[in-house]
């Protein structure tokens, strides 16, 4: 045995410091030790305090994974590369951006819808009778208006004797829309209808909503009274501004429609009027010209053309859109479509309810339109109307409840 070497020469070992990490500070190390244990384990040296020559390393174990396996350098940067491509992996990546291309629409319809909510004048929202049933489990009724005032800007603006006030606006169109758990059934009312009108008397429906700042409740009393419907759940007013826009979003409605010979609204680009010129049959709009279709009252092409045309026109307008939001054009652009939607509604609907309408919407379908039959009369004090028939009046709103 070799006699041990005196202390000015025995080897020595200098160790780096080695950060310490929290298995070494609840064990107490300082950074010294920290290095030195590393050093050790990394050059296979015996223990401190131990005399003598270290014993030899052992040979580097060859094998997967090992520091001797000359593979294991490919396989790390195989690691990192891309993978290689496979129909199951694609089907994956497909999914998984169109699961986040709905999420983001859904983000962007929730952020627009959150800044229309509530926007309804007062007296109509005392007038709405709220439900805890979610809209995709039971059916609710919607009253739907299209006011006649004109937006500020933009195409419509300049129409001469265009009323811009919304407060002193009549109603365009009427209709009602029996939506979820499954139906879909819509009821329009001829702006002309002849009703007694609460604290005003006989007079035109349409005239309702211009009474001041009671005017919006008194249509939705007025229609309630009319149809026997007592609760009516919410209440949509369509945005003439915006409403072209979102039928562009989704591109454009596919319409069946008579012969239309129509000029009845501004032309942007000369200051006159929109013509909308179809032939008998089908057509694709854009955003525009449904405008104008919906807004037809009088049909050069057809002299017979009356308002009730116009709201069987209407019921077909908005079948259109839920049909036409399943399509491939709606899809490709459906972050506009969800951000422009809200806009071009003035409701009391928040996000969760409208999101409910336009599912329930796909899921009821689109059923053949429900119009009053009426008996047009010149009245001494109210002029041109249309008389209601009681007995069509209760046998259209059966089915348009019960179906």
């Amino acid at each position: 045995m070799d006699a041990p070497l005196p202390d000015d020469r025995r080897p020595y070992r200098t160790y780096r410091s080695a950060p310490r990490g929290l298995g070494a500070r609840l064990r107490g190390e300082t950074d010294p030790e920290v290095g030195r244990r590393f050093e050790e384990k990394q050059r296979g040296s015996r223990p401190a305090g131990l005399t003598g020559p270290a014993e030899p390393t052992a040979a580097p174990r060859r094998g997967r994974g090992g520091p001797g396996d000359p593979a294991a350098g490919k396989r790390g940067y195989a690691k990192w590369r891309a993978k290689p491509w496979t129909w199951k992996r694609g089907i994956k990546n497909v999914v998984g951006l169109l699961v986040l291309w709905l999420a983001f629409s859904a983000v962007l319809f929730v952020i627009s819808a959150l800044q229309h909510e509530g926007d309804i004048p007062a007296s109509a929202q005392a007038q709405l009778s709220s439900t805890l049933t979610p809209m995709l489990f039971s059916p609710q009724t919607i009253v739907i208006l299209g006011l006649d005032n004109r937006p500020l800007t933009g195409p419509g603006s300049k129409e001469p004797g265009s009323n811009y006030s919304e407060a002193d606006a009549s109603t365009d169109s009427i209709m009602l829309w029996r939506i979820g758990g499954g139906v879909s059934r819509k009821l329009s009312i001829p702006r002309d209808t002849l009703v007694n009108i609460p604290g005003v008397g006989p007079s035109k429906i349409n005239a309702a909503w211009s009474q001041g700042a009671a005017g919006p409740g008194l249509t939705i009393q007025a229609i309630k009274q009319l149809t026997g419907i007592a609760t009516i759940n919410h209440l949509i007013v369509v945005d003439l501004a915006n409403f072209p826009k979102f039928i562009n979003d989704i591109g454009g409605i596919t319409v069946k429609t008579p012969r239309i010979c129509a000029e009845n609204s501004e032309d942007s680009t000369e200051g006159g009027y929109f013509k909308l010129n179809l032939s008998a049959g089908v057509h694709t709009l854009t955003g525009q010209q449904a405008l104008v279709l919906a807004r037809t009252r009088q049909n050069a092409c057809d002299p017979a053309y009356d308002d009730l045309n116009r709201e069987a026109i209407q019921q077909q307008i908005v079948n259109a859109m839920t049909s036409q939001l399943l399509s491939f054009h709606a899809f490709t652009h459906l972050p506009w479509a969800a951000w422009d939607a809200p806009g071009a509604l003035q409701t009391d609907m928040g996000p969760y309810d409208l999101m409910q309408m336009f599912i329930s919407a796909e899921i009821g379908g689109s059923p053949a339109p429900l119009l009053l039959s009426e008996t047009g009369e010149d009245n001494p004090y109210v002029g041109d109307v249309l008389v209601p028939n009681p007995a069509n009046v209760r046998a259209q709103v059966n089915k348009f409840l019960n179906g």
